[in-house]
C-alpha cells in the first residue's frame, strides 16, 4: 500500500506536467494529424513542387521545339540530324560523346 501511495502523491504532485507530457505524446506521434506525419507531408510537397517545376520546365521546351518546327521548315531536318542521327546518302556523322567525371 506504501508504493501506490507515494505513486498518487507523485501524480497529484506533478500532474500538470504530466498531462503536458501526455499531450506532446499524443499530439506529436499518435494522432492521425501528428506533428511527423506533417514534416513528411511538407517534405513530399516540396519534392512534389520541383518535379512540377522540372516539367514546366520540360513542356516550355517542348513548346518552343513545336512553334520552331511550325514556323521553320529547316528546322524538321535539324532536328533529324541531331537527335535521331539521321543523314543524307553520301555523308558520315561522328558522334562525339562527352566524358563525364
Amino acid at each position: 500500500m506504501d508504493k501506490i501511495a507515494t505513486l498518487w502523491i507523485f501524480v497529484r504532485k506533478h500532474k500538470y506536467l504530466i498531462t503536458f507530457a501526455a499531450f506532446v505524446v499524443i499530439i506529436g506521434f499518435l494522432d492521425e494529424n501528428s506533428i511527423v506525419r506533417r514534416m513528411g507531408y511538407a517534405s513530399e510537397i516540396s519534392r512534389l513542387n520541383s518535379e512540377i517545376e522540372k516539367y514546366r520546365a520540360e513542356y516550355e521546351d517542348n513548346t518552343e521545339r513545336l512553334n520552331e518546327l511550325a514556323v521553320d521548315s529547316g528546322a524538321i531536318e535539324r532536328i533529324a540530324r541531331e537527335k535521331y542521327l539521321m543523314k543524307k546518302p553520301n555523308e558520315d556523322i561522328y558522334v562525339f560523346e562527352e566524358d563525364i567525371e
